[in-house]
């Protein structure tokens, strides 16, 4: 299976203080020709002030942003604003949801292979390894990436590449990059 060579990303936290907790959240971006994207996520923080869900069987689970949570946006088609939204958690769950334009008329994706989610930890620093195979699934070559971070009081923090709105809006078209 030939692959890119894979690339990295810092997020950006929508707030200047991210509040101090997380020093910097990274993530590694490797997309096969086959349409398997390999995502790591690396999250450089004081772990013991962070609300980190428990492991869990992984399965599809609605709202994973109300807690630490990873995410990746796909646009489908170069010339539209349908895309696809995958949600994951540290506890494994994932969510995988398809959207006609922004924020309109979003579903639950169905797939025969749900995406592989890993997560292992260090002193200072959280990895979450995915897997997701959308071979059949069209894409174009427009992505966005961000992430959802509780603190030990319930408070998040909003990380993104792009921050384009008043307020946090990783769905928003112009957050989207070229892969």
């Amino acid at each position: 299976m030939t692959s890119r060579l894979p690339r990295r990303f810092s997020l950006r936290p929508f707030t200047p203080s991210g509040f101090g907790i997380v020093r910097a959240l990274d993530v590694q971006v490797e997309e096969p020709v086959q349409g398997t994207f390999t995502l790591r996520y690396t999250l450089y923080a004081d772990l013991s002030r962070l609300r980190i869900p428990a492991t869990r069987s992984p399965r599809h689970t609605d709202e994973l942003w109300k807690h630490t949570c990873f995410e990746m946006f796909v646009r489908k088609w170069p010339d539209s604003l349908a895309y696809y939204e995958l949600n994951v958690s540290p506890s494994t769950e994932w969510a995988l949801y398809t959207f006609d334009d922004y924020h309109q008329n979003g579903a639950q994706v169905h797939l025969s292979t749900p995406p592989r989610v890993h997560f292992t930890r260090e002193p200072d620093r959280l990895h979450l390894d995915v897997r997701l195979d959308m071979h059949g699934l069209p894409h174009a070559r427009r992505m966005a990436l961000s992430a959802v971070v509780e603190d030990d009081n319930g408070d998040l923090s909003r990380w993104a590449l792009k921050h384009v709105s008043p307020k946090p809006d990783f769905h928003h078209p112009d957050s989207f990059i070229a892969m």
